[in-house]
C-alpha cells in the first residue's frame, strides 16, 4: 500500500489531519503534553482513508481477506497490584466465586511464576480458537510514575513461550522514553538481551507520544514500526486513518522511515466512554464496519491483565466477542509484525 502524499498535500484540510498538524502546538495538547484531547474533538470516522480510497487507494491483504485486525496486548502488570486483588476479592465474593478468590489471594505461595498475570498461555489458546495471532508488547524499564511493574529478565521462559508459539514480542516503553534516545535504546536493548531476538515492534506505556519527535527517535533507534497512535480517553481514528502509513515530519518536511499502525480501540479508553456494555458493544461494531468497508486494519489494544482479573471480566467477553465477529466476517487476525511484513512486501513488490 503506497499512501498517495501528493494528492494529500493537494486537500489541506485531509492533510493537516494526516500530518497532526495542530499536535505540533503546544497550545492544543492534554495534561500528559501530548494528545490533542479537547472535548467533541474526537476523530471518529477513517476521513483521510476513505479520500485515499476515493482515489485509487488499492488494499491488497493475504488470501484476499477484506481487512484485518491488529491484535495487540500492553502487559502493564505481572503481579496484580494491591488494588487489583482487593477489586477482584470482593468481585469475587459478590458472585460466590471461591475457587477464584483463591487464585486471586493466595497464589504468592505457590511462587512467582503462578501469578494469574502470568496468563499468556490463555491468551493465545482464545485467539487460536479463531485462528488469530497477537503481539505483546513488555515493559523493560524500571521508572515509573505510578509503581514498579516487573522485572523483565524474571520473564525470560514467558518470552519464551509468547515466541515459541508465533506470536511477537515487542518493546512497550516506559512513561518516560517516549522523548529520551539514550532511555528507548536501553529498554530496547534489555528486551532483546532477555529474548535472545531483535524487537521491531513499539507501543508507548499510557500512549506518551510526541508528534513527530517520537517517530524520529524510534527510526534512529531501529525500530520497523509504531502503534502508539491512538486515545487515551476515547477511540477513533487520530489522524483520520485506519490503514498503516508512513508519517510525514512537517518540520523536516519529510517521510519518516517507520510504519506507524494506528491504534482504534483500547479495552481502557472504550470502556471510559460507555455506559453498559450493551452500548459498548454497539460502539465496536459499528467501527468494525466501517474499517470492513474500508479495507482497513482494525488495531485492539486489549491489556493482558484483563484475561484473569475478575473485575474487569466484561473486558475479557467482550474481546472474545470481537474475535468471533471478526473471524465470521472472515477477517485476517495477526500480530503488529505480520502486519508490518505484509505492508512492507506489498512497497518492495512496487519498486
Amino acid at each position: 500500500m503506497d499512501v498517495d502524499i501528493k494528492k494529500l498535500k493537494q486537500n489541506k484540510e485531509m492533510w493537516d489531519i494526516f500530518t497532526r498538524k495542530e499536535e505540533y502546538n503546544s497550545k492544543h495538547l492534554d495534561h500528559f503534553e501530548i494528545h490533542n484531547l479537547k472535548k467533541g474533538k474526537y476523530i471518529t470516522k477513517p476521513i483521510v482513508s476513505k479520500f485515499l480510497i476515493e482515489n485509487n487507494l488499492k488494499i491488497n491483504y493475504l488470501e484476499n481477506k477484506k481487512f484485518a485486525v491488529c491484535l495487540t496486548h500492553d502487559v502493564d502488570d505481572i503481579y496484580p497490584p494491591l488494588h487489583h486483588t482487593l477489586l477482584s476479592s470482593l468481585y469475587c465474593i459478590k458472585n460466590l466465586n471461591f475457587k477464584q478468590l483463591k487464585k486471586q489471594l493466595f497464589w504468592k505461595n505457590s511462587g512467582k511464576e503462578y501469578s494469574p498475570y502470568r496468563n499468556f498461555k490463555e491468551i493465545i489458546d482464545l485467539e487460536e480458537k479463531y485462528s488469530a495471532k497477537s503481539s505483546f508488547y513488555f515493559m523493560a524499564t524500571n521508572k515509573d510514575i505510578k509503581r514498579f511493574r516487573y522485572h523483565i529478565e524474571d520473564l525470560e521462559n514467558d518470552l519464551g513461550f509468547i515466541w515459541d508459539n508465533d506470536c511477537e514480542i515487542g518493546l512497550h516503553g516506559g512513561y518516560y522514553a517516549y522523548n529520551n534516545l539514550g532511555e528507548i535504546k536501553k529498554e530496547k536493548e534489555r528486551i532483546e538481551k532477555v529474548l535472545g531476538k531483535s524487537v521491531i515492534g513499539y507501543r508507548n506505556h499510557y500512549l506518551m507520544f510526541k508528534i513527530p519527535d517520537t517517530w524520529e527517535l524510534l527510526e534512529k533507534c531501529g525500530f520497523k514500526y509504531d502503534t502508539t497512535m491512538g486515545y487515551n480517553y476515547g477511540v477513533g481514528f487520530r489522524n483520520g486513518m485506519c490503514h498503516p502509513f508512513k508519517p510525514f515530519n512537517l518540520n523536516s518536511n519529510k517521510e519518516i522511515d517507520i510504519l506507524e499502525i494506528p491504534m482504534i480501540i483500547m479495552d481502557s479508553a472504550l470502556f471510559n466512554v460507555s455506559i453498559s456494555i450493551e452500548q459498548t458493544w454497539e460502539t465496536v461494531k459499528n467501527i468494525i464496519n466501517t474499517v470492513e468497508k474500508c479495507n482497513g486494519v482494525l488495531t485492539l489494544s486489549w491489556h493482558s491483565e484483563v484475561f484473569n482479573w475478575p473485575f474487569r471480566e466484561n473486558w475479557k467477553i467482550l474481546y472474545e466477542k470481537i474475535l468471533k465477529y471478526c473471524y465470521e466476517k472472515n477477517a485476517w487476525m495477526t500480530s503488529g509484525e505480520e502486519i508490518y511484513r505484509w505492508w512492507n512486501k506489498n512497497e518492495e513488490s512496487k519498486n
